[in-house]
């Protein structure tokens, strides 16, 4: 039974505030050196950055996202279900464009891994408490 009081385990808190600023940091840094980042997943530089600087500032937000969750889990708990849905589907949709031969297995996998799939499992495990914590105080 999750207690009330402190609806986030300390390691929950601790994954929360480091992928906020992995988030914040990709962010900027596919925001403000698109090309820079297109090369670490072994693309060449696109012709228009526009899309790659899109996403870089819905991942920042993510970032912010995750670092309001942190603060006020039960408040903002939908963030992290977005969120996991977010590197959910991006994850499935990177390893289609690589099993497809539109994006190299190294350096990009490592990349998704790091950036998306290790998170899955440990957002999954937070979004279940919070439920849990959510469902006792409304029976409280």
């Amino acid at each position: 039974m999750p207690d009330l009081e402190k609806p986030l385990l300390p390691w929950m808190k601790f994954i929360l505030r480091f992928v906020a600023v992995f988030n914040i940091s990709a962010g900027a840094l596919m925001t403000l050196g698109t090309n820079g980042a297109y090369r670490m997943i072994g693309m060449p530089d696109p012709e228009i950055d526009f899309p790659m600087k899109l996403v870089g500032i819905l991942v920042a937000l993510f970032g912010w996202g995750y670092y309001l969750v942190a603060r006020h889990p039960l408040d903002n708990r939908n963030v992290l279900f977005l969120g996991m849905l977010s590197k959910g589907l991006g994850s499935l949709l990177g390893i289609y464009y690589m099993l497809r031969g539109k994006l190299p297995f190294i350096p990009f996998f490592p990349v998704l891994f790091f950036a998306d799939i290790i998170y899955l499992v440990p957002f999954w495990l937070i979004l279940r408490r919070l439920d849990r914590v959510t469902a006792e105080r409304r029976a409280a």
